[in-house]
């Protein structure tokens, strides 16, 4: 019986991994399957079932999860994002429908379509280029850059 309790929190926090893909519930979830196996071997052995959990957890975290992070891909550019929303304050994004400060938009971000509002009244066409300068919940505050207009942005992309 404790070893299915292990088995399903595995697979809990392999769903929330596969959710936020941080590399850190992905460890946790490894942990706990290993003290699952402990769990299958040995029933009654609940601190033996915590300790594997532990160590192959913090294993993960400390020996495996840097060289994962960094092999992990953030965006297309190459340029690896620190932190979750944090990391996003500075990014380039390609606004992809007009976005003013009244009335939002979307752009493209590491790959993906965010919503996003100008930091100002102004709007920013669609197909320029913008800096992220905030964050809130899931939508980003951008301004727009001196730089160039890009070429409209292709449908297939949006």
């Amino acid at each position: 019986m404790i070893a299915m309790a292990w088995v399903v929190l595995a697979l809990v926090l392999l769903a929330v991994e596969l959710h936020h893909i941080a590399f850190y519930a992905l460890f946790g979830a490894i942990g706990a399957g290993a003290a699952a196996v402990v769990a299958w071997i040995r029933p009654d052995a609940i601190g033996a079932q915590c300790i594997a959990a532990l160590a192959a957890g913090a294993i993960g975290l400390v020996l495996v999860r840097p060289y994962v992070s960094r092999a992990f891909p953030r965006n297309h550019d190459g340029h690896v994002a620190v932190g979750v929303h944090g990391g996003f304050i500075g990014e380039r994004v390609v606004v992809l429908d007009d976005v003013s400060g009244r009335a939002g938009g979307h752009v493209r971000l590491a790959g993906e379509s965010w919503l996003a509002m100008s930091g100002t009244d102004t709007v920013i066409s669609a197909g320029s280029l913008a800096v992220v300068t905030g964050v809130k919940g899931t939508t980003l505050t951008i301004l727009a850059t001196d730089d160039h207009v890009l070429a409209p942005v292709p449908s297939s992309q949006l």
